[in-house]
């Protein structure tokens, strides 16, 4: 790797390039959306953020005569490797000019780091993990990416596969409309869920929004304890996310399903708050804010992240429930556009259930892998 050098980042000016790199690479893509600074220092903050109570994580940044060309982060997630009783090392947050030797130095880097702390081989891109941004976009680079989802150069994916990596698993995403989509089936279909199981749907509360967090981390446990990719949060890290999602959600857009006052099941949607964080540039200041706060007004699209039952209630239509209560509510509000992500390749009965609402898949995000 001649001319590469791959080093540790141990000073406050080294992560100052780590987090600044990107800014530099993407400028002038026009479906890049710069992240907010002060966000990205936040979930790098390895002495405070509660995601890194359960894992070990080191950043690494790569030079070319004293220039930053790549970043990764080399993670080993103690919470992945406890609940799938595997040796599995991360990489993150990787970002690189079009040159393999670069790609290849950083790679190397992180799988060394992990290889040393007893990983057999080493996945991602997770930016720390699955919980957050993941996956690379191999698929779809004509549109920005909603909130919550990653974004690429075109170029990458040639990068992983020169370095010998290999796809470990593809992530869907699928582009609907809250009014095009077929809610007459659906909606009867929820109706009568509804009403024969006495399941009820509820919005969020917001008066009482810790305890409802609550609910719905002890269901996240329970639902999605069995999917591919799945790591559990701990209670903190959990209501981090939810104090972060709270500035920017919508209550009828965040649905809790219960039985007999027992919540069994949730799902949740956010506006795209990337349409608003574009135009500020990763920068509250001078002008950021107020371009956030114009923008956000003219939202019309939303994001679902996440919809999850119990094991004992999947087949009583529950999810059925939440998509029809979800398109009636984001009609009423006047949203229009609806992405559904991510949805795994292989959970054929949830990519054809959206299918059969009309929705089409439009980009594809690609977990890798290296022995």
């Amino acid at each position: 790797m001649a001319g590469i050098e791959v080093t540790a980042v141990e000073s406050q000016k080294a992560l100052n390039e780590f987090i600044e790199l990107p800014y530099r690479l993407y400028r002038g893509d026009p479906h890049w959306v710069p992240p907010l600074r002060i966000a990205v220092k936040e979930l790098l903050d390895r002495r405070k953020h509660p995601y890194y109570a359960n894992a070990d994580v080191e950043l690494f940044l790569a030079r070319r005569n004293g220039s930053a060309v790549g970043r990764i982060a080399a993670i080993i997630d103690k919470a992945h490797n406890r609940v799938h009783e595997e040796n599995a090392g991360f990489f993150g947050f990787f970002e690189a000019v079009n040159e393999s030797e670069v790609a290849e130095a950083l790679l190397a880097q992180a799988r060394q780091w992990t290889f040393d702390r007893g990983a057999q081989f080493l996945r991602g891109p997770v930016n720390p993990s699955t919980n957050y941004e993941c996956g690379m976009l191999v698929e779809g680079f004509d549109s920005s990416p909603m909130i919550m989802m990653p974004y690429n150069p075109r170029y990458y994916p040639e990068l992983m596969e020169r370095a010998g990596l290999r796809k470990a698993k593809d992530l869907l995403a699928y582009l609907g409309n809250a009014n095009t989509i077929d809610l007459e089936k659906i909606g009867r279909i929820a109706d009568r869920v509804l009403k024969r199981n006495g399941v009820q749907v509820r919005p969020i509360n917001m008066k009482d929004f810790a305890a409802d967090v609550e609910r719905v981390w002890e269901v996240y446990e329970k639902a999605w304890s069995r999917n591919w990719g799945y790591i559990p949060m701990s209670r903190e890290e959990f209501f981090a996310m939810g104090k972060e999602m709270k500035q920017i959600l919508k209550p009828d857009l965040v649905l809790l399903g219960e039985v007999r006052g027992k919540v069994v099941g949730f799902a949740l949607a956010l506006p795209d708050v990337n349409q608003a964080l574009k135009p500020a540039g990763g920068s509250l200041f001078p002008t950021g804010l107020f371009k956030i706060l114009y923008h956000q007004r003219l939202i019309k699209t939303v994001r679902v992240l996440a919809l999850g039952v119990v094991e004992e209630y999947r087949t009583t239509g529950v999810a059925a429930a939440f998509y029809a209560t979800l398109v009636r509510n984001a009609r009423r509000m006047g949203y229009g556009d609806c992405e559904m992500s991510w949805i795994l390749e292989d959970n054929v009965l949830m990519n054809r259930s959206i299918e059969v609402m009309g929705a089409s898949r439009y980009k594809t995000y690609r977990i890798y892998e290296w022995n």
